[in-house]
């Protein structure tokens, strides 16, 4: 056990080695993005939340995170000028002689590079080591008291972003990880994402409160959204049209406290300079909506390894995007959002052809579909961006060959579609696709199935593939970012996948596993 104020020996040399290779300021490769990707970046940076909002949510992490050294920080808001245009943070002595007041100041581009910056410095600097509560916790007594806290270098420590985005979650975490979660447990969760440096969090709680008023408002009853809602543990099936009404019906406390949880949550994101993913239209309709709309096209799909075949639960209903009301629905449920949210994001998740391939390989036809989904979202938001698994094109790669592919991918204006290559630690698809043939794209660790708990991870992969992927030929990559489909385990993994947001070289792994090691078990 490491007592407070001391590091043992061999960490100590350790990190000496390790402070003279972090005060190196990172390079940054001189990727050129598209005009519309640079707007799009722009228009987000121009929403976050003012200099001011975001130290004190900066200052709010480190309070729950250690509260006897609040003092010893000091925060503040860079415009990203400051590092030749990209997000990052710095840290540097504040008052090296200082034994009551700040002793380190941390700055960053937004609040989330502050943070990750405070947990940069407590890693490297002072052996801490922070996690998931399941999987050992916030250790933290390695840290030396306030007054006696390390300096760095004086010329400080610079760590850019060499791409924009730190995505997280997968679109089934919420039922494998955390559906039965209070307030207390996502704060907790939104500073550990805080600390990692994730700037791009999906955000879809709450949105089967969205999706009730949205269709009783196309005369679609309670009564009927009862066989439609899957239960609380399998509301994401339930939202990718897999089943419906399993483990249901909702209550109407339920759907009240989700929205009112997710306002809590978006707040929290936006406070911290974070921009939330939020949901938007993939087609899936109750099957009142077939008998009040019969002239629409409807299709019922067939079953999806669920609940035996039984029609009361399986076989979903998916309105065609080409009929009218797939643009109108799509459109009411962005409004509505935006209604209850505010403007908060222009990126919203649709996976409408994830393990549902169309009905025609037919390249023209598929061009059509995709350009529908992406006009429900403007309609909803002129400047919605569509984010997309890629996991289709892995999972069912028979049927999304090339000419299918760059029918999809080319369905929208450029910089307006967003792909997750969601399983690229291990079959990425930015190698045979040409860079998913010029669309932007997030090398994404899938890592975790179902959430199962395995000693199981592809460092080799997490340490390289990334800065292979950003630095070769035309490369088209924008983020990296952590799908796993259950979190609270293996937490080496996602440390080391964390961090690859500001690294813009190869980890040396081998010696990073032993700083790691010495930090998690002294």
């Amino acid at each position: 056990m490491l007592m407070s104020g001391a590091i043992m020996p061999g960490l100590r040399v350790l990190f000496v080695i390790l402070i003279w290779h972090f005060t190196k300021i990172s390079p940054v490769d001189s990727f050129q993005y598209s005009e519309s990707l640079k707007a799009l970046i722009n228009r987000l940076d121009s929403q976050r939340s003012t200099p001011t909002v975001q130290e004190l949510a900066a200052k709010g992490v480190l309070e729950r995170l250690l509260p006897s050294h609040v003092s010893s920080f000091d925060f503040k808001i860079i415009p990203k000028n400051v590092c030749d245009g990209s997000s990052c943070f710095w840290v540097e002595n504040y008052n090296k002689s200082s034994r009551s007041g700040p002793r380190i100041a941390i700055k960053g581009t937004t609040a989330v590079e502050i943070t990750s910056g405070l947990h940069w410095y407590l890693k490297h600097f002072c052996g801490a080591h922070i996690s998931w509560e399941k999987t050992g916790g916030v250790q933290i007594a390695s840290i030396p008291e306030s007054g006696s806290l390390p300096l760095v270098n004086d010329s400080g420590l610079v760590f850019r972003r060499p791409i924009p985005w730190n995505y997280y979650q997968n679109v089934v975490t919420s039922s494998y990880s955390f559906v039965w979660w209070d307030w207390e447990r996502w704060e907790k969760e939104i500073d550990w994402m805080a600390l990692q440096g994730i700037n791009l969090p999906l955000a879809f709680t709450g949105q089967e409160a969205i999706w009730q008023k949205v269709f009783m408002d196309f005369n679609i009853s309670r009564e009927d959204l009862n066989d439609f809602f899957g239960g609380p543990a399998f509301l994401a099936w339930a939202r990718m049209g897999n089943l419906h009404g399993w483990g249901g019906p909702l209550s109407q406390n339920w759907l009240d406290q989700q929205l009112a949880l997710q306002k809590q949550i978006l707040s929290r994101m936006l406070e911290l300079g974070m921009i939330p993913v939020l949901p938007s239209f993939s087609g899936n309709v109750p099957a009142a909506f077939k008998k009040k709309y019969p002239l629409s096209n409807i299709t019922r799909l067939g079953n999806w390894n669920s609940i035996n075949g039984d029609p009361r639960w399986c076989c979903t209903f998916l309105l065609h995007p080409s009929d009218p009301l797939f643009v109108k629905l799509g459109k009411a449920f962005i409004e509505q959002q935006i209604n209850e949210y505010g403007d908060v994001t222009d990126i919203y998740s649709c996976d409408t052809f994830n393990e549902n391939a169309p009905p025609t390989d037919d390249p023209t036809y598929i061009s059509s579909l995709g350009a529908a989904v992406y006009e429900a979202m403007i309609q909803g938001d002129k400047n919605a961006v569509w984010l997309m698994q890629g996991w289709l094109f892995y999972s069912d790669s028979k049927f999304w060959k090339p000419p299918q592919m760059k029918a999809l991918l080319h369905s929208v204006p450029h910089g307006r579609m967003i792909v997750l290559d969601l399983f690229a630690d291990v079959k990425p698809i930015w190698k045979m696709s040409s860079q998913f043939y010029g669309t932007p794209y997030i090398w994404c660790m899938l890592h975790n199935f179902g959430g199962n708990v395995e000693m199981y991870g592809i460092m080799d992969s997490i340490s390289t593939g990334p800065v292979d992927a950003r630095t070769s030929e035309n490369s088209t990559m924008v983020g990296v970012g952590m799908c796993m489909e259950g979190i609270e385990q293996n937490p080496v993994i996602y440390e080391l996948m964390s961090e690859m947001a500001f690294r813009s070289e190869e980890v040396q792994l081998m010696e990073w596993i032993k700083n790691y090691s010495y930090r998690r078990y002294g």
